[in-house]
């Protein structure tokens, strides 16, 4: 779905970059916690990898990998 001003307003068509660049931490947090499958989370991986190399975030999307799997379970 988008909103006029052609921005996503779908949480399942954000980019990683969306998902792990805005300023504000809480944004970011909610990023990760509407991943919902493990190939935008190894996305999202690959790209804080090939950027920022956040510890914090990275444990965050780790985290999210583990709730990801019991889900699957």
């Amino acid at each position: 779905m988008s909103n006029p001003d052609d921005q996503t307003t779908d949480a399942s068509e954000l980019s990683p970059e969306q998902r792990l660049e805005p300023a504000n931490t809480r944004l970011i947090n909610a990023g990760i916690v509407t991943i919902n499958d493990m190939e935008t989370l190894r996305a999202c991986v690959a790209y804080e990898n090939a950027n920022q190399q956040r510890v914090q975030i990275l444990r965050r999307l780790e985290q999210r990998a583990s709730e990801i799997r019991a889900q699957d379970d």
